[in-house]
């Protein structure tokens, strides 16, 4: 007989993904989808909520056939928002987490003073990610969109498998439009949005169990469907690092790094973003705009495969050259997407590989940056994943920015794998959050080298220094 398991469904900006997890925690399949995220020269940056809709319900189908399957639950990119009709059909694209078109919103409320209320009640930071955001820009810019729902693509999902238009504590925290202390819709964020509450999706428990409307292929009508929680949160748990004062950080393109907390709050200069997992947890911390991809960049400057470059690179000291490597902008500590990268110390004996090497230290310095926001979390433990770790110099840099030990784990189930976890703990079969965060085990320990580590502690009041006479620079370019 087959092994039960539960479905972790992870909806992501380019690709959902479905693992199927034993009660042990065990991956016994994968399957995947991918999607384009349409961009253009404007900062838009959207996706096609039904094409979503369509990979989740092929991978789904894919990676049940021939299991027991005993329950679906969910995981998705945080901030997404997607307008809908009265009739639960959208009235355009879904804008991701990328899209930019809301940065004079945010910049304005930066500016105003309305921002740090706004941050400190919401715990997401006032920035063109954010769904409040965006409904302010759309408020100025498309009156004329009737909108009876504004919802995210998890919802929209959610909707089309079981018929209830809901959201969940975890997914509304990253909204900006949620009270993270009293978990109820946020009335000053509503206002700003110009939205009233019954244009928002119901608000559950990210542990709340729903029901599969019809039979889909091999899932019978009835199936439980968990409501699941936003994809950073359920990374912690994916890589086990939920107990107070363990952190998970995660490296592709991007990066984050997110500690546990049993209560809601973020730091006192609104460096740190704060969102609910369940049973009372918080994560709290920041993502980054600029991981992997300035190796790919690199890689693109100058002809070489990214491999080979990035080997290149680790033989290499930087000489001098200090990157704040902000090639997409940059969100934590700073959310500002105005940012550009720069090169400081550039001469004309430094070639690629130290180019290189100093855009990588950046990205360290980066997250670094974010570890020293997190006062209110004694970090004792870091669990690493993600696919740059697969170049050494990734690890050996970071963990030594941080100076400390990194604990890598497995990156094959991620936050799908969280998000079935999660859902074998709404069935009632792993009694606690920590139950299941226990089957997750560290594969290896990526230490940090005195030397390095050392080096870039000392370079980095010279990083902050040189971001606020960046902004200062760009504020006064048209």
């Amino acid at each position: 007989m087959a092994e039960p398991v539960v479905l972790g469904i992870d909806l992501g900006t380019t690709a959902t993904k479905v693992v199927a997890a034993g009660r042990d925690g065990r991956v016994y399949g994968l399957a995947e989808r991918e999607y384009p995220l349409d961009t253009d020269a404007h900062g838009d940056a959207t996706q096609d909520a039904d094409r979503v809709l369509a990979a989740a319900r092929a991978a789904l189908a894919e990676c049940a056939a021939g299991r027991d399957v005993v329950a679906l639950s969910f995981s998705a990119a945080m901030h997404t928002l997607l307008p809908l009709a009265a009739d639960g059909r959208p009235l355009g694209p879904a804008l991701s987490w990328a899209d930019r078109r809301a940065a004079a919103v945010a910049r304005a409320w930066r500016r105003d003073g309305l921002a740090a209320d706004l941050h400190r009640a919401t715990g997401t930071p006032v920035h063109p990610m954010s769904p409040l955001v965006k409904l302010a820009w759309f408020a100025e810019h498309e009156p004329d969109l009737r909108a009876r729902h504004w919802v995210g693509v998890k919802d929209y999902v959610l909707a089309a498998l079981t018929g209830r238009l809901v959201t969940e504590h975890s997914c509304a925290s990253g909204t900006g439009l949620m009270n993270i202390h009293n978990l109820a819709w946020h009335e000053p964020s509503l206002d700003l949005a110009h939205v009233k509450p019954d244009q928002l999706p119901e608000l559950l428990a990210p542990t709340a169990v729903l029901a599969l409307a019809d039979a889909d292929g091999d899932l019978p009508a009835g199936l439980p469907v968990v409501a699941g929680a936003g994809d950073g949160p359920l990374a912690n748990l994916g890589t086990g690092a939920i107990r107070p004062g363990m952190a998970a950080l995660s490296l592709g393109t991007s990066g984050a790094l997110r500690a546990i907390r049993d209560t809601p709050g973020v730091d006192d200069r609104g460096r740190t973003f704060c969102y609910a997992l369940a049973d009372g947890l918080w994560v709290v911390g920041g993502a980054i705009s600029n991981g992997g991809v300035v190796g790919a960049w690199a890689a693109d400057c100058f002809d070489q495969p990214v491999g080979d470059l990035l080997a290149e690179a680790d033989k290499t000291d930087p000489a001098g050259v200090i990157a704040l490597p902000y090639l997409l902008g940059e969100r934590a500590p700073w959310w500002d997407p105005d940012l550009t990268a720069v090169l400081i110390g550039l001469r004309r004996e430094h070639g690629r590989a130290a180019i290189t090497r100093a855009m990588v230290e950046g990205v360290g310095q980066q997250l670094a940056l974010v570890a020293s926001a997190l006062t209110a979390v004694d970090l004792t433990e870091i669990r690493a994943t993600g696919g740059a770790f697969r170049s050494p110099i990734w690890g050996r840099v970071i963990a030594s920015a941080l100076n400390h030990d990194l604990s890598s784990t497995a990156d094959e189930g991620g936050s799908g794998l969280g998000a079935a976890l999660l859902g074998w703990h709404a069935l009632g079969e792993l009694p606690t959050l920590a139950d299941a965060a226990n089957l997750i085990t560290p594969t290896d320990t990526i230490h940090p080298d005195p030397d390095l580590a050392a080096r870039l502690a000392a370079q980095r009041p010279l990083i902050e220094q040189a971001h606020e006479a960046l902004s200062a620079l760009l504020a006064g370019i048209d």
